[in-house]
């Protein structure tokens, strides 16, 4: 999808976003150590080869906030009050928390985005993407990735 209209801080191009369930920087430690950038750009512009062919990987983290109304200390509250019972609650009634997400841009030699619908090798890509983060969501050794790059990249 078009980043932007994700979220509105992302570039206005076509990406491939997911959710990040992992800790603070660890997609950057995954694509740092798969690729042996040595903390060299490590998010712009990224070579990497897929059938032959070279592209160029960007990303970006999104802070999505979430917020959640919790039911169980407005209930205990009204009860409370009904008879005539301060409560301390209601700093509880709201949970807020952050889901973070990372978009990634895919761009060819000649400065196209791989991930525009008409790309011609769209799906290759996507499918290498996929293949990418699930990988990454999947290891918690980095170094591992140096023994697969192999798998994803054929």
């Amino acid at each position: 999808m078009v980043a932007k209209k994700f979220r509105r801080t992302l570039p206005k191009e076509y990406a491939f976003i997911f959710q990040d369930t992992k800790e603070a920087n660890e997609f950057y430690n995954y694509i740092n150590t798969k690729f042996q950038l040595n903390h060299i750009d490590v998010d712009y512009d990224v070579p990497f080869k897929l059938k032959n062919k070279q592209y160029f990987l960007s990303f970006y983290e999104a802070e999505i906030p979430n917020k959640t109304l919790n039911f169980a200390p407005i209930v205990i509250d009204l009860a409370l009050e009904s008879k005539n019972i301060d409560s301390q609650l209601s700093d509880f009634y709201v949970s807020r928390h952050e889901d973070w997400y990372i978009a990634i841009t895919i761009w060819d030699n000649d400065s196209n985005n791989c991930l525009k619908p008409n790309y011609k090798d769209r799906d290759e890509v996507i499918n290498y993407l996929k293949r990418l983060k699930q990988e990454y969501l999947t290891t918690s050794n980095y170094v591992e990735v140096l023994f697969k790059t192999h798998y994803i990249e054929d």
